[in-house]
């Protein structure tokens, strides 16, 4: 990684202002899921640990410019200051004359989470009348370690990059180096394991991992367009709008000598509610009034004879209607298999990760990405606007 990240520059007596991804999952105004959180803890021990003030900043749920109490920041504040066992001051906007005076009262160690960023529209707009200049006169240096969202140009991942030194954290760096070592330097026999709904949500992973990748074993809901393409009924099973991407992908695989595996058999019901009755079909034999809900057991043993066989692995999207239990058996089978590998593991985020956390299999993968699109853009080839934006190395040492 030639991006510069915290050690490359002095922080001490400095306020560091730090792009943090704290969109975690609330219920009930309670957190479900502090990983996101604990992830960020190194970037922020190692700024207080060398003398810096800390100001974090982040989006949470999607309030489209406008106030919503129950996406305010307190609750993170609250268990953050749990996690890290020192007071964290959670203030009620990220911007305006209270929230600078509050910065600039702050002494080394202090620690100010600003409000949700997202309740301004000018975070997420193209042009935002002032808003970045004020996000970026509270800070001194600039850190971003919100891989998550370094995939949109927004002003606390992006523009803000452009007012101030502007370096990595942890976390950001961890992602970049380990899924470029996926882009540029993994370990043959690799597999890409593909789930999900939309073929056309991952064209652009398929098309560049054709180039990198020895296998594909694509599940969930986008299996369904690939199987209609080779002529075989789907029943009411999710279809793509546009199927021909799907015969692309079969062409390139086949053009490239990668192994393309669908599933061979399906788990089909009428409807993906809970309690809904199913049963195990052929992938030729699936009835025109039910559609298909998880891949079955002879499918999760073909994955696994291949899955034993790689030194790479990279797996995004779960294997079928992973929210209903009674439909998750295949999302499980496959992410225990990855686990018990003796292949270099990647999760790619969203719902995959979330299998594995209620798996409890968090230590059995090598990397577990926070950034579920950022890191299929990534893997796609393409340069992530909130990592372009940092300083190089060299720059940062001159």
């Amino acid at each position: 990684m030639n991006k510069a990240d915290v050690r490359d520059i002095d922080v001490k007596g400095k306020r560091a202002l730090v792009r943090v991804d704290f969109n975690v999952p609330l219920k009930d105004g309670e957190i479900t899921d502090d990983t996101r959180i604990k992830a960020a803890v190194p970037t922020i021990r190692y700024l207080l640990d060398h003398g810096a003030a800390v100001i974090l900043m982040s989006h949470l749920g999607r309030p489209d410019g406008k106030v919503v109490s129950e996406l305010r920041m307190a609750p993170i504040g609250k268990r953050l200051a749990e996690i890290l066992g020192r007071p964290v001051t959670t203030l009620t906007d990220c911007i305006g004359p209270e929230v600078k005076k509050a910065v600039e009262a702050m002494k080394p160690g202090d620690i100010i989470l600003l409000e949700n960023l997202r309740f301004h529209p000018e975070e997420e707009a193209k042009s935002d009348d002032g808003f970045t200049e004020e996000l970026a006169s509270l800070g001194q240096v600039y850190v971003n370690d919100a891989f998550g969202t370094a995939h949109r140009a927004h002003a606390s991942t992006t523009r803000v990059a452009y007012h101030l030194p502007a370096v990595a954290g942890f976390l950001m760096e961890k992602e970049i180096e380990f899924l470029g070592k996926l882009l540029y330097d993994p370990e043959h026999p690799f597999l890409a394991v593909l789930g999900g709904k939309k073929v056309s949500d991952k064209i652009g992973v398929f098309k560049n991992m054709a180039n990198l990748v020895n296998g594909f074993l694509v599940g969930g809901g986008m299996a369904f367009t690939f199987l209609k393409v080779q002529g075989k009924e789907i029943g009411k099973s999710i279809l793509d709008k546009n199927p021909e991407q799907a015969k692309e992908i079969m062409d390139l695989c086949a053009e490239k000598g990668v192994d393309f595996v669908l599933p061979v058999d399906i788990r089909v019901s009428s409807g993906i509610e809970a309690g809904t009755p199913s049963k195990i079909v052929a992938v030729d034999n699936i009835p025109p009034d039910m559609m298909g809900v998880d891949i079955g057991p002879e499918t999760e043993k073909l994955f696994a004879s291949k899955i034993k066989d790689a030194k790479t692995i990279f797996w995004n999207g779960p294997m079928g209607v992973f929210e209903n239990p009674d439909f998750a058996h295949g999302t499980y089978a496959v992410g225990r298999t990855i686990a018990d590998s003796e292949a270099l593991s990647c999760v790619g985020g969203g719902d995959s990760v979330a299998a594995v956390n209620e798996m409890g299999l968090e230590d059995k993968f090598d990397h577990i990405s926070t950034g579920g699109g950022a890191s299929l853009e990534f893997l796609e080839g393409v340069e992530l606007p909130g990592v372009a934006a940092l300083m190089d190395k060299e720059k940062a040492r001159t």
